[in-house]
């Protein structure tokens, strides 16, 4: 496991969150999205005959799921392991995750009474994260653990299409034509959500990401209307909390500035738009990201060079977070991984 600098005493001082309020860091933090298993021999493993809400929920495969990549990579934070649509099941609603499919709704949501059928979220539904998050806290010690939920608008796109969806052509038609449903849902979602990310932070979360998969099948006028209130509303409940919020979506070049007007104190930044054309976008934001993900099936010293352009980049922003540009791909060898976190971590951040 690769070495990072002097360990810090508390997450605080972590060069993960130091980065995540644009301090001054000992060295670039790094850590993956979909970094909990995936690529791990070990996760699959562990995962063998056991579905993916199943393992969500059981505390002992959570804690071990999230540590596995902190133990392979030694990166300056783990991120929860879950599921955007965990919350969802939590409360009742009829889903699972079919495997080589995704999220898939018994019911998809269609009208208000369907909206208004949908409690709302609170932590006695989910004794189990706390539970977990708990457990992690204490094993991390001095490491920050990221929470995490899914966005309003990718969580609502999986409600009303029943499942994944190319188009999103039934979650347009809603939210353009049934508008009332369509911000019923968004508030509803939105709750849910916020005490997700609520229950986490209570437990001991150091950070929180809110991730929307979907986003960038919308227009900025779409989104700054039907979407982004719905996401700061989500921001704004986590921010009283004082931790840093993470926003990120996918293919959502267009939609950089609105994402960290809606409240969010790092913008994540997807490999299609170059890093330096994102801090320009986001203002006076700490940024993450955003290595393409399939760089780490290049040669090594290929990959090395494209992450020190993402580190040269960074530097112009008031903070920064290395990340790959979207989740880790299954098939990624976690040894170029590995190598990618040491170099990362040990790229020289003063100038000669």
């Amino acid at each position: 496991m690769p070495e990072t600098s002097t360990p810090a005493a508390t997450p605080r001082e972590s060069a993960f969150l130091k980065a995540a309020r644009g301090e001054p860091v000992p060295h670039t933090p790094v850590w993956f999205m979909r970094q909990a298993g995936r690529s791990l021999p070990e996760y699959l493993k562990l995962r063998e005959g056991v579905g993916m809400l199943e393992s969500c929920m059981e505390p002992d495969l959570v804690v071990e799921i999230t540590m596995q990549p902190v133990r392979r990579y030694g990166v300056d934070a783990a991120i929860f392991f879950s599921d955007i649509v965990l919350p969802l099941k939590a409360v009742g609603v009829d889903l699972d995750i079919k495997p080589g499919i995704g999220p898939v709704v018994a019911s998809p949501v269609e009208t208000l009474a369907d909206v208004e059928a949908i409690p709302d979220l609170t932590a006695e539904h989910v004794p189990f994260i706390t539970e977990s998050v708990r457990r992690l806290v204490a094993g991390l010690g001095a490491r920050p653990l990221i929470g995490f939920a899914g966005a309003p608008f990718t969580v609502a796109s999986y409600l009303v299409e029943g499942g994944p969806s190319k188009e999103h052509a039934r979650t347009k038609a809603m939210m353009f034509g049934a508008p009332e449903v369509w911000d019923a849902l968004m508030r509803k979602i939105a709750g849910i959500a916020a005490a997700y990310l609520e229950v986490q932070v209570a437990a001991g979360a150091s950070a929180v990401q809110l991730f929307d998969s979907w986003a960038g099948a919308l227009t900025p006028a779409d989104y700054r209307e039907h979407v982004m209130p719905h996401s700061a509303r989500v921001l704004q409940r986590v921010g009283s909390l004082g931790v840093p919020r993470i926003h990120f979506g996918v293919g959502t070049s267009n939609l950089l500035g609105l994402m960290g007007e809606a409240g969010a104190d790092v913008v994540g930044v997807d490999w299609r738009t170059p890093l330096a054309s994102a801090i320009g976008l986001v203002g006076d934001r700490v940024v993450q990201g955003n290595l393409d993900p399939t760089l780490v099936f290049a040669p090594t010293d290929v990959m090395t060079a494209r992450a020190a352009e993402v580190i040269e980049a960074g530097r112009a922003a008031r903070g920064h977070i290395f990340n790959l540009g979207h989740g880790v791909i299954p098939s990624t060898d976690p040894d170029q991984l590995a190598r990618l976190t040491e170099f990362v971590q040990s790229y020289p951040l003063e100038r000669d």
